[in-house]
């Protein structure tokens, strides 16, 4: 497939994102609408289009990538095992306390339950989590774009990146969350359906039927699912079913990215029906993404296909095997169908990402949603400013990420993003549990700073500190329980008012 082929396809599909962005925002491009879509939401259309924000761009290429780790393999269905429990807890723990108080930004509720400060720590806990997140998973994909496209043209890596986020502010900036239902349904059709052609293509390219394709990934060295040999490891079953389900709870059901389609629903119960729904949906299509995976290896070794290096450091990057097959190995319509799905998962990611970073910062810091605010004659032109705001941030860490050019360097930072949810899950945890208990407001951000600077200490020493073991996904449970043990120690007598 062709830069110019690719090039027109990119164009074609972002051209059907704004035409659906028009008609869906022309009649009401107001806050209700940009925050909330109006609470009008069809459950199911939100089920599934949360599949897309779900799974970002990096899961498209880097699941499969590292199904060929004999230390991975299949092991990641663990842990999306643990995601499952993990969506079902949200749906009937956190879904109605959500509902039951009304809420815009889901930080509210430390507003009420343990004061303004511990709110905005929790709030600024998100935009630096989701900020860092959101363009870490941007970057992994745009340098796949760079490097089977852009290079040809010879455009800078710093301008593809604008060129990305410019095309994802011109569909969000006017209709929000009520265009994102839309159009990430829409992107969530052209990842699911990529999966599964992909899977297709691939087997008839093997000359493989359906069942000979099950057959080969079953025997193959990439298939084994549960590890219960070794507890020290990263790998071990237990281990990653709990981090699994932590994990969720933080990164979902704590996170006002997701939770924010949730909450646009009609009621309680559409929204309980829409996270059950998308659960069974999630665990499919993952098993799905890891026998492709499979296949992309059985590919590989019959053809003589080796896993690309890096341009810079020369080491393989298994994350570059998907495209790789895809652009130069398959024939046009596969390539075509990686291209539609891969930009499908990266953009209905990034699309909600800054929607969910413009709403709470609007709401959470600017007070959009106060009743004395609500009809300030500005609020619109104040949440595009600060749209603009966010996507000019994700630039700015995009490439920074590409300027320290060091994949063990990134990767922690990308690690480091995930233990700031530790102490949202510690937050809470004490709201929800200790209700007879409030805190001193002003001491909270500092059990905040101090919980993840000693998890990191643990885990960097893990295997000298605790005879071997080595910390994986269960360090968010850790880091929110260092949080909790924090806020029990500056906790004093709730009053009624702070009870929920």
């Amino acid at each position: 497939m062709t830069p110019i082929a690719i090039l027109s396809l990119i164009i074609v599909y972002f051209g059907i994102l704004f035409v659906i962005s028009h008609v869906v925002s022309k009649k009401d491009s107001g806050n209700e609408a940009f925050f909330k879509a109006n609470k009008n939401s069809k459950w199911y259309l939100v089920a599934f289009g949360m599949i897309g924000t779900a799974l970002s761009g990096v899961t498209f290429i880097s699941v499969p990538g590292e199904v060929g780790n004999p230390e991975n393999q299949f092991k990641y269905f663990q842990f999306v095992l643990g995601n499952a429990i993990g969506f079902i807890i949200i749906a009937k723990v956190l879904l109605p306390l959500y509902y039951r108080m009304n809420l815009t930004s889901i930080y509210s509720y430390i507003e009420q339950r343990l004061g303004i400060v511990s709110y905005k720590t929790a709030a600024s806990i998100f935009l630096i989590s989701r900020t860092i997140g959101s363009a870490f998973r941007l970057y992994l994909v745009v340098i796949v774009l760079q490097r089977y496209v852009f290079d040809f043209y010879k455009i800078p890596f710093a301008v593809t990146v604008l060129i990305s986020l410019l095309l994802i502010f011109a569909y969000t900036y006017r209709g929000g969350l009520k265009t994102i239902i839309i159009t990430d349904t829409l992107q969530t059709f052209f990842l699911v359906s990529s999966v599964f052609l992909t899977i297709f293509f691939i087997c008839n390219s093997l000359d493989f039927s359906a069942i000979e394709a099950f057959e080969a990934v079953k025997n193959s060295n990439y298939s084994k699912v549960f590890f219960f040999e070794d507890a020290m490891k990263g790998h071990y079953f237990w281990k990653q079913i709990l981090g699994g389900i932590f994990v969720t709870i933080a990164m979902v059901g704590l996170d006002q990215d997701l939770m924010q389609k949730n909450l646009s629903c009609k009621n309680i119960g559409e929204a309980q029906k829409n996270m059950f729904t998308f659960t069974g949906i999630f665990v499919v299509i993952n098993i799905f993404f890891l026998s492709v995976g499979a296949l992309l290896y059985i590919y590989a070794n019959k053809n003589g296909i080796e896993v690309p290096t890096d341009l810079v450091t020369g080491k393989p990057r298994t994350d570059l095997l998907f495209p790789e097959i895809a652009f130069h190995h398959l024939s046009l319509i596969p390539a075509i169908v990686f291209l539609l799905g891969l930009t499908a998962a990266t953009f209905a990611t990034t699309d909600s990402a800054l929607t969910a970073l413009t709403t709470s910062f609007c709401v959470d810091f600017l007070g959009m949603d106060k009743l004395e605010n609500q009809d300030k004659p500005n609020n619109v032109i104040t949440r595009h400013f600060v749209h603009i705001g966010f996507s000019l941030l994700m630039f700015i860490v995009i490439v920074i990420f590409n300027a320290i050019n060091d994949a063990s360097v990134v990767s922690m930072i990308f690690k480091i993003a995930s233990y700031t949810y530790g102490p949202l899950l510690g937050l809470y945890a004490f709201g929800l549990f200790m209700k007879s208990k409030t805190v001193h407001d002003k001491l909270v951000p500092f059990i905040c700073l101090l919980s993840p600077a000693i998890c990191f200490l643990i885990s960097t020493n893990s295997t000298t500190l605790l005879g071997g073991y080595v910390i994986d996904n269960e360090l968010i449970i850790l880091n929110g329980l260092i949080t909790f043990v924090g806020l029990l120690l500056i906790s004093k007598p709730a009053t009624e008012q702070t009870r929920f």
